[in-house]
């Protein structure tokens, strides 16, 4: 009997691992997701071949598991072979890949989240078929997985797409030094902090999402918050666009699930500040795929080097 091929995809991050079993058509066979384990490195890679053991076995018998594709929330340095991904206990310059490679009997693929996100979208999201794409992620942090005819960027240091670093405020303050300009002023954990006092809360407890849902209920003062940060986020893409210009920059991450309410505000903000024709010729769109698009994308890098 000939044996059709899949693959296993694993989306890593600091608080939940999605695996799944996928097909070429990108349909998905098997899927689970598990808190992150994070009492040691050791135990957190446990779950990671136990999950991908677990999607192996779940194949029917027709079909071989050819590759596993592993996405991370942090820097893959491809030269030597290690990730660092500060939110996972124990994953300081660690060698993942050849752990992994001694316990399990696929190869393995590895890549950042980032290169996940873009990869997801231009498969079988809202950027489907093409080949020029930016996905913009703003969550507890902000990055950007960059494809240019079709191939991820990474950079000489595996560093592209860092571009919460990008520098929109000419008044140097010191929270820039820790984790960059555009992080700083508008991640989701940046929106929820400017957001403490309109929501009674401290820094810690407050969130993103609770300063979209004041907004929408009225708070004028936390409107005047989105405001700000759209145009952070706007100035940030606009940025993006007009040094990649790219076909189309996809908006994803926990601060863009209020939909339509901050997409408006970043659109209409980016055109002031890009290049005329990028900005004409580009769309900017919301994540069809949302939270999963990074799985997606694991996949899609280990089917594209089966």
């Amino acid at each position: 009997m000939a044996q059709r091929r899949g693959v296993v995809a694993l989306d890593v991050g600091g608080t939940k691992i999605a695996c799944g079993l996928l097909l070429p058509d990108g349909q998905i066979l098997f899927q689970r997701t598990v808190p992150t384990c994070q009492e040691s490195a050791e135990a957190s890679i446990g779950q990671l071949q136990g999950l991908v053991e677990e999607a192996i076995e779940s194949a029917p018998r027709d079909l071989v598991a050819a590759a596993l594709g592993i996405v991370i929330p942090g820097w893959v340095n491809r030269g030597n072979r290690t990730v660092w991904a500060p939110n996972i206990a124990g994953w300081d310059h660690l060698p993942l890949e050849k752990i992994l490679g001694e316990r399990l009997p696929v190869p393995i693929i590895l890549d950042s989240d980032r290169s996940g996100y873009v990869k997801g979208e231009s498969w079988m999201g809202v950027a489907r078929g093409l080949s020029d794409v930016v996905f913009l992620a703003v969550g507890t942090g902000i990055g950007a997985g960059i494809m240019c005819s079709g191939r991820i960027i990474h950079g000489h240091d595996d560093l592209a797409g860092a571009v919460g670093w990008l520098a929109l405020n000419p008044r140097f303050q010191q929270s820039y030094a820790q984790m960059g300009c555009f992080e700083a002023e508008a991640s989701g954990n940046s929106v929820g902090r400017k957001g403490a006092s309109v929501l009674g809360a401290t820094a810690e407890s407050a969130t993103a999402s609770d300063v979209v849902a004041a907004a929408i209920s009225g708070s004028e003062r936390a409107a005047a918050i989105l405001d700000e940060v759209s145009v952070y986020l706007g100035m940030g893409v606009a940025n993006l666009v007009s040094t990649l210009n790219p076909e189309m920059v996809v908006l994803g991450g926990g601060l863009f699930q209020s939909g339509s309410l901050l997409l408006e505000k970043v659109r209409r903000e980016f055109e002031r500040w890009a290049q005329p024709f990028a900005a004409e010729r580009v769309r900017v769109e919301l994540s069809s795929l949302g939270e999963h698009a990074a799985l997606y994308g694991a996949a899609r890098l280990a089917l594209d080097n089966v």
